[in-house]
């Protein structure tokens, strides 16, 4: 068999070549997939900046301009961190179909957030009132759920931004519907991304805003505890067949809406439940579905003190790929939220501190983002907004016309993402700050102050 794999300098990457090994542990660096070709220069910016040397896989990717490259020592690949008892899939599963840039247009995100600050509220409202769904007298309420799904997806088709912040920061609401909420504005970002058609993304949507509604006949108890027993594992895995006898009741709910609700606890190895389903025996939403849960679990968990970053819960998602996630719905699912989606607390590499206000979809290492803390992590009089794209074009300008050297420059780039609560920044106002500067009078002096009072080392 011939070489596949070269050892080349950072320095001498191109685009089109496919990174197979790094000089360093993957975890230490922030590329969420553990092989990749490179597309942007962002990513070989990146490289450069994390490693010295890389691995490239030439049967794969373009290959270096010197064929006479020392060859790479085998190197110990760490064994995937798997789910307790769960097994790779030992089943085949089809190809998934995907089109990209199917919802070209966007909306500015200013224009979308009233429509959709009004739509958070609307859906709150109606998905806390289905909690006596087996009265028929709340067959409105299901009704109005289904509406306000299908407008949840127009606004997502406009902005995907405009949603995904409302529901970024945890407000008041009660947990069982907000993570609802979340979880259904996650499918459709991410139905949007791989061009679900918008009848598909409806019932996705429906689907997964009612996919928990058989948990409100568990008890508190039931629901608040983390280790269960066998037997009330097996009580607090009846949500979902209780939900589904619950929504077939309603002729608002129809099968196929049923069916993600039905499904969304299944896993591709068959470990999932209700009837232990898998490979291609769970359709497509239902696997979206239970994605999404996941993902939103992890991130914004009942337990808020065990909520990781999303960084974090991207690495998880890519561990569990083809194990209880599809690989190629892991894989374009990292790609449509990005590794550092909206809301994201994230350090960059000059120190400073900031938040993600908004997505740069054509360059997603690049977003926009409010700069609240200084390099020496000390509120900033007033913060800024730093557009990473916009910076690294002006850059690349200088390079193209000589002005500057690629060696010489000083590059803006995002480090890492934070914990949630790290140095107890207040997202919800960084948030309120951007989307409504023009009506919020003050909010800047409130956040620096509140940020002025930050014991960095406590």
């Amino acid at each position: 068999m011939g070489v596949k794999q070269y050892k080349i300098k950072s320095s001498d990457l191109v685009l089109g070549m496919f990174v197979s090994g790094l000089d360093r542990p993957w975890t230490q660096t922030p590329f969420p997939l553990q092989g990749f070709f490179i597309r942007e220069m962002d990513e070989v910016f990146q490289l450069k900046r994390y490693c010295n040397h890389v691995y490239i896989d030439v049967q794969k990717g373009k290959g270096p301009l010197q064929r006479d490259l020392p060859l790479p020592p085998r190197v110990k690949r760490q064994a995937p961190v798997r789910m307790p008892a769960n097994q790779p899939v030992d089943v085949k599963v089809g190809p998934i179909k995907i089109k990209h840039n199917v919802y070209a247009h966007y909306n500015p995100l200013q224009k979308e957030i009233p429509a959709a600050q009004e739509l958070h509220l609307q859906l709150s409202r109606s998905i806390g009132e289905i909690d006596s769904i087996l009265d028929d007298s709340v067959g409105s309420s299901v009704a109005v759920t289904k509406r306000l799904a299908g407008e949840m997806v127009d606004s997502v088709l406009r902005n995907p931004d405009a949603l995904s912040w409302l529901t970024r920061v945890k407000e008041k609401d009660e947990h069982s519907y907000s993570h609802s909420v979340r979880s259904a504005i996650w499918a459709i970002l991410f139905g949007r991304y791989i061009g679900l058609p918008k009848k598909d993304l409806d019932v996705l949507a429906f689907g997964v805003l009612l996919k928990d509604v058989g948990k409100i006949q568990l008890s508190d108890t039931l629901l608040d505890t983390e280790d269960l027993s066998d037997e009330d594992r097996a009580e607090y895995e009846s949500f979902v067949v209780r939900g589904v006898e619950s929504l077939k009741a309603c002729r608002a709910v129809g099968p196929k809406i049923i069916s993600v609700v039905q499904t969304h606890c299944e896993r591709l190895n068959g470990s999932g439940f209700p009837q232990h389903l898998k490979g291609d025996k769970i359709p497509l939403l239902g696997k979206i579905a239970g994605l999404v849960t996941f993902y939103d679990g992890v991130t914004n968990p009942r337990n808020g003190d065990k909520a990781i970053s999303p960084s974090r819960a991207v690495a998880r998602l890519y561990e569990m790929r083809d194990i209880a996630f599809q690989e190629e719905l892991v894989v374009e699912f990292i790609r449509a939220i990005g590794l550092y989606p909206t809301g994201s607390l994230v350090e960059l590499s000059s120190g400073e501190v900031g938040v993600v206000v908004e997505q740069n979809f054509s360059r997603r290492l690049k977003p926009k983002i409010m700069l609240v803390l200084d390099s020496n992590k000390k509120a900033l009089a007033k913060p800024k907004l730093k557009d990473l794209a916009n910076k690294e074009q002006k850059i690349q300008s200088q390079i193209d016309k000589g002005k500057k050297r690629l060696e010489d420059v000083s590059r803006l780039d995002i480090v890492s993402d934070l914990e949630p609560g790290s140095f107890d920044v207040d997202i919800a106002t960084v948030r309120d700050a951007y989307l409504f500067s023009e009506q919020k009078q003050g909010v800047w002096q409130s956040l620096s102050k509140s940020l002025r009072n930050i014991n960095i080392f406590s």
